[in-house]
Formats: C-alpha cells, structure tokens, sequence
C-alpha cells in the first residue's frame, strides 16, 4: 500500500492551530487542500493565515516564490461539508471531545466516498471509541502531528482496534510522502508519547510536594545533569499547565486510575487558581514582564577530598573514576564484594542513586544519574539529616573539582534524574510487551516528540537491563502505594537479558 498522489485531495477540518498546521504540511507536500470549519468565515480567515505562512518560508528562503503561489492556488476554503466530497483523505483537528468527534465523523461519511481515508488527530480519546460511531471503521485511523506541526517531525499512526491494516499503511506512507517521521502504535492511553512520557512530570512534581527540592533546582538537574532539553516546570508552564494537566488525567482514568498515572496535587491547585503558565504571566515560574527567573540552589565553594576509595566499579557512573583521576584527585581502589561507592578520607560513602533513602545509612551522601558524567555541568546530592557536615562538604568539594555546579537536595529515594529514567524506562518496556509499539519506534518517539536525548531502550541499554528495575524495586519497597511498582515486563526484560548472557 502506497501514499496517497499528490493529486489526491486533503481536507482539514477544524482550523486552530493544529488544523492549520496539519493543512500547511499537506499544501507544501504538493496535495490540493480543502478547510472547513463549522464557524462561518473562518475557514477563509485560516486559508489567509496559512498564505501569510508560505510567504514567511519565501521570505526566509524555504519555498521558492513560484512554489508559494502553486500551493496558494491549491488551498480552497469551504462552507460546507459536501465540499469535501472529492476528498481521499480528511483529517480532523476539532474540539477534544468524544461526541464532537463522532458527531463530524458520522456527517463525513454522508458525504465522502467509500474509499476516503478519515483520520483524527486527537491526542487524548480513545481513536476505537471515535470510529465505533462509523459505518466503515476500518478506515479510520489516528494521525497525531505535533505542536506545530510544520516544524516537529513526529506523526504517531494510530491503529484503533477496527482499523484495517491497508488504512493505517496508507496513513503512514503518506505522513512520511510529507517529510514526516511517522511511529506505528495501537490505541492505547496516550498513545507512545504523552503515556511514556508521564513520570517525567510526576517525578517531578512528586519531589517538589515532598519538599526535596523547588521547581527551579528540579528543572536545572534535569537539563543540566539529566540531558533533557527543558525542564518539566518550565515545560509545563509553556505547554499550559491546564493542557498538561488535562492530558495527565486523561490517561489516568483511561487506565482505570493506576496508581503509576496519578495526577499532581500541586499541578491541580495551580489549575485552580487559574495560574496556568506562560499563557495567564504565571504558572510554577513568574513570566510577567521584568520577573527574575529564580535560581537553582547551587552549593557553596567547598574544599575537595585528597583522595577517595573506589569500592566496585560504580556501575553506570563508572565514568567518574577517570574525570577525579584527571582533576588531580587520587583514586584509590579497593576491591569489595557488592560494592559500588567512593568511599571519602573522613569515612562518609558516596553512593549513586539507587532508590533507597539515605536516611537508612549512616554518613551516606548519594549522588544522581547523569547522561553524560563528563558532559553535565551540574549534579545533584542528596542526604539525611544526621548526615555528617563534614560528608556533605567533601562530596561537594569533589564534584566541584570536576567542574560541576552541585544541587544539594532533600532525602529523596531515588533523587531526580534516576528515578525519572527508570519509570519512563519501566512505562516504555511495558508498551512494547504489550504490542503498543515497537522499540524503535518507542526510542524515535521520545526522541523527536518531546525532545529527550536517549530514546527509553537506548537509555536502558546503556545503563544495564536489570538497573531501572532494581531502582524501582527499592522504590516500591519504601512506598508501596503502586506508584513506582515496576511491571512485570519490565521483570521480563531483565531476565530475559540475563539468559541471553548464560547461554552458550
């Protein structure tokens, strides 16, 4: 089954943002466009817009003059839906809504042929539950673009349980005809993004209500020391925490309220309040004219140990043994069973995240996961409170000495990044067992959805199979309420690593 011809006419009904968007992506491929929109005038209103656009990518050298005005002439607004009736393909992009959807769905079908492809780009409804209102579900499928989506590169393909497997071939050859990344998935929560994606912002803001650390010093590990591009406060804020937060409960009821899926009390107050982020001047952040931004905590200057004791290998921080070996601080290594830590002159052990307290240990200071040990500018530290001073101070001396700002945070299982990593690990091998997606596809999505820098597989891979389980196990064990409770697939996965090493 290929794309569609170029020939072949597309219409977009619902002409926000996204309907516009999804429409410029289809004019510049080569298509004819139909626009409809049911509130009168406005489908010429976005047909001017979208021209306005095409002469911005001439002015900025994208699309040649003579290819602006071949698509200008391609675009035709339409008043009614019986203008669509030529159509092969229509996509709609209307009011997140169930009834709405089959409402116009219903109607299309009065009025397109047969073989038309009709496509939704919801991001939250179930794509089954829209089509079950058609005569001919088979054809339906979920064409998810991104925000904006001329710029992002992602198309989730969604398959609804009735969807013919011709349909969503056809819907994916002709999103990747347009220059887009398309991922195939089956109609879950969510879809692969905004279902994997969720403990990036739980995570989050779980630390931020258990007062382990403010918005600011979360947002900073996690881009500094985590890789990500931006931080899930200031994310959230330019998102619109109502959109987020919309978007979190949603996948929350549709799986059934699993504890792994509960929304952020906090995140609900700010919606309450009406402060919503960029959009309302202020959200978690301050955005009105003139604010300061404020700043992450960042420890003071400390003086570094002499020497530290390596005991193991430090497992996916082993890196750091040769970044202290280069600021001029001696390594010395001692073999111990089990052991992975630094072990510091004044006794206090370095431990990397694992997600146990330090409040169980004595003069234990852990250290977070970073994407890069030698690449991260900053790190966060985290202690109990009859940690030693002296502790404190020599593991922060230490990582200042390699050139890091460090974050010194409260007793939080797990810290930041660590945890972050292992539950998006945990929701991503969980999708995959159960036919959401395929890895790759998972990995591409994360990538180019939401920015991250190592797709979950890639992250897994790199850091050991077996590690986000182990993390999530210590987790679970501190706080059985079921909201870090690792899968079973997760289990699966890491056992099925292990037989693949013992067999010869």
């Amino acid at each position: 089954m290929t794309a569609l011809d170029l020939s072949s006419p597309v219409a977009v009904v619902g002409t926000g943002t996204m309907g516009q968007g999804i429409a410029q992506v289809a004019l510049v491929a080569g298509h004819p466009v139909r626009l409809y929109d049911a509130a009168p005038g406005r489908a010429r209103e976005a047909a001017a817009a979208i021209g306005a656009r095409l002469d911005r990518l001439v002015e900025k050298e994208r699309l040649t003059a003579a290819g602006r005005d071949a698509a200008r002439a391609r675009l035709l607004p339409v008043e009614e839906l019986t203008g669509l009736a030529d159509c092969a393909l229509v996509v709609e992009a209307v009011l997140e809504r169930l009834d709405v959807k089959q409402e116009l769905f219903r109607a299309l079908e009065d009025v397109v042929p047969d073989d038309c492809l009709l496509a939704t780009n919801t991001s939250s409804l179930s794509v089954t539950a829209i089509g079950g209102a058609l005569r001919l579900p088979g054809r339906f499928v979920g064409l998810h673009f991104f925000n904006p989506a001329p710029l992002l590169p992602l198309v989730e393909v969604v398959s609804g349980s009735a969807t013919d497997v011709t349909s969503a071939t056809r819907a994916y050859e002709t999103a990747r005809a347009w220059g887009k990344t398309p991922v195939a998935c089956a109609d879950t929560p969510g879809f692969i993004v905004n279902r994997v994606a969720r403990p990036f912002y739980a995570e989050a803001f779980a630390v931020y209500e258990s007062q382990g650390a403010d918005p600011a010093t979360i947002d900073a590990v996690l881009r500094e020391s985590g890789g990500f591009r931006m931080g899930p406060f200031e994310l959230t804020d330019l998102i619109g925490q109502d959109v987020n937060e919309s978007v979190t409960h949603s996948v929350w009821r549709s799986f059934f309220q699993d504890a792994r899926f509960t929304p952020s009390l906090a995140q609900r107050r700010l919606v309450e309040s009406g402060r919503l982020g960029r959009k309302t001047g202020r959200g978690w952040y301050d955005h009105a004219d003139g604010a300061e931004r404020p700043e992450p905590h960042t420890a003071d200057p400390a003086e570094p140990p002499v020497y530290v004791i390596a005991e193991g290998g430090l497992g996916p921080a082993s890196e750091l043994l040769a970044l202290i070996r280069e600021a001029g601080v001696e390594v010395r290594e001692r073999d111990e069973d089990g052991g992975t830590r630094l072990v510091l002159p004044g006794g206090g052990k370095l431990v990397l995240a694992d997600g146990r307290t330090t409040a169980e240990f004595r003069d234990v200071v852990h250290f977070d996961l970073a994407l890069d040990y030698r690449g991260a500018t900053r790190i966060a530290l985290s202690h109990a409170r009859h940690t030693s001073p002296a502790a404190v101070a020599e593991a922060t001396g230490l990582f200042q000495a390699l050139g890091k700002k460090v974050s010194v945070i409260g007793d939080v299982p797990g810290m930041i990044v660590a945890r972050t990593v292992a539950r998006i690990v945990d929701l991503a091998v969980e999708a995959v067992a159960k036919g959401v997606a395929t890895e790759d596809d998972v990995d591409t999505a994360m990538r180019l959805g939401v920015n991250y820098p190592l797709g979950p597989f890639e992250w897994s891979r790199r850091l050991g199979r077996g590690w986000a389980g182990e993390l999530l196990d210590e987790l679970h064990g501190i706080d059985p309420s079921g909201r870090c409770a690792p899968s079973l697939a997760l289990h699966q996965y890491a056992c099925a690593a292990d037989e693949r090493e013992d067999t010869p």
